[in-house]
């Protein structure tokens, strides 16, 4: 064998080697990006939400105030590995800072055609149902409010009611400071009507039964109503994957009774087992022997639309019971370890009657 045929034959024994040393080499390098890149990428997942809204009281305002859909929205998010800050603006800054991508979205906003072209919406977890409220003995019998041509309605200045109340051919809009001074007004005859959300109303027949059975008539419908959301930009790099976990976490605090903590609510009426029928859902799974007067409907509209209406369904223990009948003795006790949702000890609002 001459001395060029070796040479050959060690290189053609080497490739292999060669070879395999370069797919390390190579591999090796691609590891050690992908590790570089990890921290980053985490890094910008754990950095908090920057959110931003405007200041409607119970619903969003500023730590230490009534914020429920604020608190709400943060606790699902947190449970998801999500920390998120709201600052509040007024409402002529909210959707001009959105657009331009200034925040990085809202923790309650309605939906609106401008907006959802840069932002991404999560299933809807509140409804603003806005009932017509008026003097004991009043007729609140309207269903839109063109039926309220001519009559004086009381509507917190700078809450974005939507175009409804804007272009409303009828009644006069009558600004005031806030609910208390609506339901004030009212009380007072100063104006003839005010809006007031479904929940608030939950709040106010609660904390001020004899007053506001006395002094206020109440609408059996809604005449504005608009789902309430979290919605980030659509730019974010993992915008679809916080809001599909956020949308996931929803029904298991629904479950859990964080919805009923965090809105101080006794009873909750919802879907809560997913087969699009309506279950009550009670605070704490021992509330005696009688069965709720009234509960909150979490969604008027829009889901569970299978259900007949003809049987109430009772959520207890994990399990849901056909008829009020069927649910077991050992959830109708009593619970005193601890107050119930409704009866809070931070005061929502101060109405004078």
């Amino acid at each position: 064998m001459t001395a060029n045929d070796a040479a050959k034959l060690n290189r053609s024994r080497s490739t292999p080697h060669i070879r395999l040393l370069r797919w390390i080499r190579c591999a090796t390098a691609a590891l050690l990006f992908l590790t570089a890149a990890v921290p980053d990428m985490a890094t910008a997942r754990n950095q908090p939400l920057q959110l931003v809204s405007t200041a409607w009281s119970p619903f969003t305002n500023l730590p230490g105030e009534p914020r429920f859909a604020l608190d709400l929205v943060e606790e699902a998010l947190d449970r998801i590995g999500i920390i998120a800050e709201t600052i509040i603006v007024g409402e002529a800054r909210l959707t001009p800072s959105l657009l331009s991508g200034t925040y990085d979205g809202s923790a309650a906003l309605w939906k609106d055609a401008e907006r959802e072209r840069v932002l991404l919406y999560s299933e809807p977890y509140l409804e603003n149902r806005l009932i017509l409220v008026g003097r004991r003995g009043s007729d609140v019998s309207a269903t839109s409010l063109a039926d309220l041509a001519g009559k004086r309605i009381a509507l917190v200045a700078g809450y974005s009611y939507g175009e409804a109340v804007e272009t409303a051919d009828g009644p006069v809009i009558i600004d005031s400071h806030s609910l208390e001074d609506s339901v004030a007004k009212v009380v007072g005859g100063d104006v003839d009507y005010t809006l007031m959300d479904e929940l608030v109303i939950q709040y106010l027949v609660t904390d001020h039964a004899d007053e506001a059975r006395t002094r206020l008539a109440f609408g059996s419908m809604p005449l504005l109503t608009r789902s309430l959301h979290l919605a980030i930009q659509r730019s974010l790099p993992d915008a679809e994957s916080i809001i599909s976990r956020f949308n996931a976490e929803l029904r298991g605090m629904l479950a859990d009774r964080s919805y009923h903590r965090l809105l101080h609510l006794d009873w909750i009426r919802a879907d809560v087992d997913g087969d699009g029928l309506r279950e009550y859902v009670p605070h704490d799974d021992r509330v005696g022997t009688r069965r709720p007067e009234r509960s909150y409907e979490l969604f008027a509209t829009g889901s569970a639309t299978k259900e007949p209406d003809r049987t109430r369904r009772f959520y207890f223990g994990g399990d849901v019971y056909e008829g009020w009948s069927t649910v077991p003795n050992e959830y109708k006790g009593l619970d005193f370890t601890g107050p119930k949702p409704s009866r809070v000890t931070v005061r929502l609002f101060t109405f004078r009657f």
